[in-house]
């Protein structure tokens, strides 16, 4: 998801004037190819990710399960639903949560007016707290009963769910829909994504957790919503 950003920003070291040339005289011929280039390279790699979170599914359920099994967690679980009703509810709540969801973006530039906060400090930061409330309590509470593989699949998995396969779906969809959705993300955005990924990664390396850790997760998470707060809109 960082090449497309790559490839833009060597774009835009090579012709530093491709948006306003955009705003100002029209498109020109190397602004329509740099944009066509940005476009081709999204589009190309939103298949190859949702292809690789394909076989990522097929890897955790099927091929390679006991990988993400707990071998510390043998207490049997006691069915309280059947897999109907579990669907059917997960079903009904999703509806739910959709509408939702749309009464609450809708109510963004009134509350980023009222305010005066930045609508990429509620997009990024206040939303996503909101939206993954439930998400976040079940990670806190499966590592409060010391039951990491669930608290960690709970926690990452859903950010490579968004990464390998809402946004490149995102990008399909447009695409088939006539919208020039891409991959690219601002410098900014970028380097908070590859810190991120970064401090995760290494601090989840050896399967375990202390406070520190935790710690600097939250001190990330903190100095990035600091940097959002200024963020232009």
């Amino acid at each position: 998801m960082v090449l497309p950003a790559a490839y833009s920003s060597s774009i835009q070291e090579k012709d530093t004037g491709v948006l306003s040339a955009l705003l100002a005289k029209g498109p020109a011929s190397d602004d329509i190819d740099a944009q066509s280039g940005l476009l081709f390279i999204s589009r190309g790699t939103s298949i190859l990710l949702l292809a690789i979170y394909v076989g990522y599914l097929i890897f955790q359920l099927k091929t390679h399960t006991f990988l993400y099994e707990d071998a510390a967690d043998d207490e049997p679980e006691e069915e309280h639903m059947s897999p109907y009703a579990a669907i059917t509810s997960l079903l009904l709540v999703t509806i739910v949560t959709s509408f939702n969801a749309d009464y609450l973006v809708s109510a963004i530039d009134d509350v980023a007016n009222e305010y005066r906060i930045s609508k990429v400090f509620i997009g990024i930061i206040l939303l996503p707290i909101v939206g993954n409330a439930a998400e976040h309590v079940t990670s806190v509470w499966m590592a409060a009963k010391d039951k990491m593989e669930i608290a960690l699949g709970v926690a990452v998995g859903s950010s490579i769910q968004i990464c390998l396969g809402v946004v490149p779906a995102l990008v399909i969809v447009g695409w088939l829909v006539g919208q020039p959705l891409s991959l690219y993300f601002h410098n900014f955005e970028t380097i908070t994504l590859v810190v991120s990924v970064l401090l995760v990664s290494s601090l989840i390396q050896d399967g375990k957790s202390n406070y520190l850790e935790g710690s600097m997760l939250v001190a990330l998470y903190l100095v990035i919503a600091l940097s959002f707060w200024v963020q232009p809109s």
